[in-house]
């Protein structure tokens, strides 16, 4: 899972739109979203919408580091889960796995389902 960023047409208005993006390795498809901003609203509704799409929710997703999950890096390298990614993750029971923090390199896939 990760966002991104490009420059959208909307109403004939080009603006850029942050992306919500996320697939898994048992699908063809990958699931993206637009959104005006990358805000929290963003990130669960993103979610949610994959969720759905895909009809599962995956056994865990790899996440980089970004705040709208992440309260704070431990000095052990445990995470400090934001309230909302907490319940997020709690209402739909999936593991979450990170990746290291500086190295882009380790955003990959979800694993299963």
């Amino acid at each position: 899972m990760d966002f991104g960023e490009a420059i959208g047409v909307i109403g004939g208005v080009r603006q850029k739109i942050h992306f919500f993006c996320m697939d898994v390795p048992q699908s063809d498809a990958p699931f993206v979203k637009a959104y005006p901003r990358e805000t929290t609203e963003a990130f669960l509704d993103g979610h949610v919408s994959a969720f759905d799409f895909f009809g599962k929710v995956p056994l865990s997703i790899l996440y980089d580091n970004t705040t709208i999950a992440v309260a704070r890096i431990c000095g052990d390298g445990r995470r400090e889960r934001t309230r909302a990614f907490t319940e997020l993750q709690s209402h739909y029971l999936f593991a979450d796995r990170f990746g290291r923090p500086g190295k882009g390199n380790d955003q990959g896939k979800s694993r299963g389902w």
